[in-house]
Protein backbone atom coordinates (compact mmCIF):
# COMPACT_ATOMS: atom_id res chain seq x y z
CA UNK A 1 0.00 0.00 0.00
CA UNK A 2 1.74 3.73 -0.82
CA UNK A 3 0.88 6.92 1.13
CA UNK A 4 -1.47 8.08 -1.70
CA UNK A 5 -3.13 4.68 -1.12
CA UNK A 6 -3.58 5.31 2.28
CA UNK A 7 -4.48 9.10 2.12
CA UNK A 8 -5.72 11.09 -0.37
CA UNK A 9 -6.68 7.92 -2.89
CA UNK A 10 -8.88 6.68 0.56
CA UNK A 11 -10.56 10.08 0.95
CA UNK A 12 -8.40 10.92 3.56
CA UNK A 13 -8.50 15.22 3.75
CA UNK A 14 -5.68 15.99 6.60
CA UNK A 15 -2.93 13.72 7.78
CA UNK A 16 0.14 14.70 10.48
CA UNK A 17 3.52 12.87 9.12
CA UNK A 18 4.98 12.74 12.17
CA UNK A 19 8.82 12.94 13.07
CA UNK A 20 9.26 13.04 17.07
CA UNK A 21 8.56 9.19 17.46
CA UNK A 22 11.16 8.73 14.59
CA UNK A 23 14.40 10.77 15.75
CA UNK A 24 13.24 14.40 15.47
CA UNK A 25 12.81 16.78 18.22
CA UNK A 26 9.47 18.47 18.21
CA UNK A 27 8.54 18.33 14.60
CA UNK A 28 5.63 17.42 12.85
CA UNK A 29 4.01 17.88 9.66
CA UNK A 30 0.37 18.59 8.70
CA UNK A 31 -0.25 17.36 4.80
CA UNK A 32 -3.48 18.85 4.09
CA UNK A 33 -4.83 17.27 0.84
CA UNK A 34 -7.87 19.67 0.57
CA UNK A 35 -6.48 23.19 0.27
CA UNK A 36 -9.34 24.76 1.55
CA UNK A 37 -8.97 23.08 4.82
CA UNK A 38 -5.84 24.44 4.86
CA UNK A 39 -7.26 28.08 5.07
CA UNK A 40 -7.98 28.20 8.55
CA UNK A 41 -4.78 25.66 9.36
CA UNK A 42 -2.37 29.04 10.56
CA UNK A 43 -5.17 30.74 12.81
CA UNK A 44 -5.82 26.59 14.79
CA UNK A 45 -2.42 26.31 15.30
CA UNK A 46 -1.79 29.65 16.79
CA UNK A 47 -4.65 29.62 18.41
CA UNK A 48 -3.77 25.84 19.76
CA UNK A 49 -0.46 27.49 21.19
CA UNK A 50 1.64 25.69 18.57
CA UNK A 51 2.96 28.11 16.96
CA UNK A 52 7.01 28.76 18.41
CA UNK A 53 9.42 31.49 18.16
CA UNK A 54 11.89 30.56 15.71
CA UNK A 55 9.36 27.20 14.79
CA UNK A 56 11.62 27.32 11.78
CA UNK A 57 14.59 25.86 13.78
CA UNK A 58 12.94 22.85 14.31
CA UNK A 59 11.02 22.97 10.91
CA UNK A 60 14.29 22.49 9.24
CA UNK A 61 14.32 19.02 10.28
CA UNK A 62 11.68 17.66 8.23
CA UNK A 63 13.92 19.10 5.22
CA UNK A 64 16.34 16.53 6.34
CA UNK A 65 14.75 14.19 7.21
CA UNK A 66 12.75 13.61 3.66
CA UNK A 67 15.74 14.06 2.14
CA UNK A 68 17.19 10.71 0.88
CA UNK A 69 14.03 8.27 2.20
CA UNK A 70 15.71 9.32 6.05
CA UNK A 71 12.76 8.65 7.62
CA UNK A 72 12.06 5.44 5.86
CA UNK A 73 15.67 4.41 7.29
CA UNK A 74 15.21 5.34 10.65
CA UNK A 75 11.42 3.63 10.93
CA UNK A 76 12.85 0.28 9.07
CA UNK A 77 16.21 0.33 11.85
CA UNK A 78 13.64 0.68 14.79
CA UNK A 79 11.55 -2.09 13.08
CA UNK A 80 14.80 -4.20 12.72
CA UNK A 81 15.43 -3.61 16.55
CA UNK A 82 11.77 -5.03 17.09
CA UNK A 83 12.67 -8.25 14.66
CA UNK A 84 15.54 -9.02 17.02
CA UNK A 85 13.87 -8.47 20.96
CA UNK A 86 10.55 -10.45 19.27
CA UNK A 87 13.22 -13.37 17.83
CA UNK A 88 15.10 -13.24 20.94
CA UNK A 89 11.46 -13.48 23.34
CA UNK A 90 10.67 -16.34 21.31
CA UNK A 91 12.59 -18.92 23.13
CA UNK A 92 10.56 -18.53 26.36
CA UNK A 93 7.77 -20.34 27.17
CA UNK A 94 6.52 -17.82 29.34
CA UNK A 95 6.33 -14.77 27.41
CA UNK A 96 3.74 -14.64 24.93
CA UNK A 97 2.84 -11.90 22.32
CA UNK A 98 -0.27 -10.13 22.72
CA UNK A 99 -3.41 -11.50 19.92
CA UNK A 100 -0.88 -14.33 19.00
CA UNK A 101 1.26 -12.52 16.91
CA UNK A 102 4.46 -10.98 16.20
CA UNK A 103 5.34 -6.93 15.65
CA UNK A 104 5.46 -6.10 12.23
CA UNK A 105 6.93 -2.69 13.30
CA UNK A 106 8.36 -1.33 16.41
CA UNK A 107 6.03 -2.19 19.37
CA UNK A 108 5.19 -5.57 20.82
CA UNK A 109 2.66 -6.49 23.43
CA UNK A 110 3.57 -9.32 25.13
CA UNK A 111 2.13 -11.16 28.15
CA UNK A 112 4.86 -11.98 30.97
CA UNK A 113 4.15 -13.55 34.34
CA UNK A 114 4.29 -10.65 36.90
CA UNK A 115 7.59 -12.75 38.55
CA UNK A 116 9.15 -12.05 35.49
CA UNK A 117 8.34 -8.22 34.92
CA UNK A 118 9.35 -7.56 38.55
CA UNK A 119 13.20 -8.73 38.02
CA UNK A 120 13.41 -7.08 34.71
CA UNK A 121 12.25 -3.73 36.45
CA UNK A 122 14.74 -4.23 39.12
CA UNK A 123 17.37 -4.76 36.90
CA UNK A 124 16.34 -1.48 35.16
CA UNK A 125 14.27 -2.40 31.76
CA UNK A 126 11.78 0.43 31.78
CA UNK A 127 8.76 0.09 29.39
CA UNK A 128 5.31 0.43 30.42
CA UNK A 129 2.47 -1.95 31.94
CA UNK A 130 -0.68 -2.41 30.73
CA UNK A 131 -2.94 -4.63 32.65
CA UNK A 132 -2.55 -4.70 36.54
CA UNK A 133 -0.07 -3.14 38.96
CA UNK A 134 3.77 -4.79 39.44
CA UNK A 135 3.00 -5.07 42.74
CA UNK A 136 1.09 -8.03 44.00
CA UNK A 137 1.68 -11.53 45.41
CA UNK A 138 0.36 -13.40 42.62
CA UNK A 139 3.85 -14.00 40.63
CA UNK A 140 2.72 -16.18 37.97
CA UNK A 141 -0.12 -13.91 37.25
CA UNK A 142 0.12 -12.80 33.00
CA UNK A 143 0.23 -8.87 33.02
CA UNK A 144 0.62 -7.50 29.34
CA UNK A 145 3.01 -4.88 28.62
CA UNK A 146 4.09 -2.30 25.81
CA UNK A 147 7.64 -2.61 24.66
CA UNK A 148 9.11 -0.27 21.69
CA UNK A 149 12.02 0.18 19.95
CA UNK A 150 13.73 3.07 18.22
CA UNK A 151 16.25 3.71 15.80
CA UNK A 152 19.13 3.87 18.45
CA UNK A 153 18.45 1.42 20.33
CA UNK A 154 21.69 -0.16 20.75
CA UNK A 155 21.54 -4.61 19.96
CA UNK A 156 23.26 -4.56 23.77
CA UNK A 157 20.86 -3.52 25.28
CA UNK A 158 17.91 -5.67 23.42
CA UNK A 159 20.24 -7.93 24.18
CA UNK A 160 20.72 -7.75 27.41
CA UNK A 161 17.11 -7.62 27.82
CA UNK A 162 16.80 -10.89 26.13
CA UNK A 163 19.32 -12.74 28.15
CA UNK A 164 17.21 -11.33 31.55
CA UNK A 165 13.94 -12.37 29.94
CA UNK A 166 15.15 -16.10 29.38
CA UNK A 167 16.63 -16.60 33.13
Amino acid sequence: CTPAEMTWKAGVDVAVFGGTKNGLMGAEAVIFFNPEQAASFEYRRKRGGHLFSKHRYLSAQMAAYLRGDLWRTLAQAANDKMARLADGLRASNRISFAQGIAPAANMLFADMPRGLHKRLKGEGAVYHLYSGPLEGSDNDAPLTCRLVTDWSLPDAQIDRFVQLALK
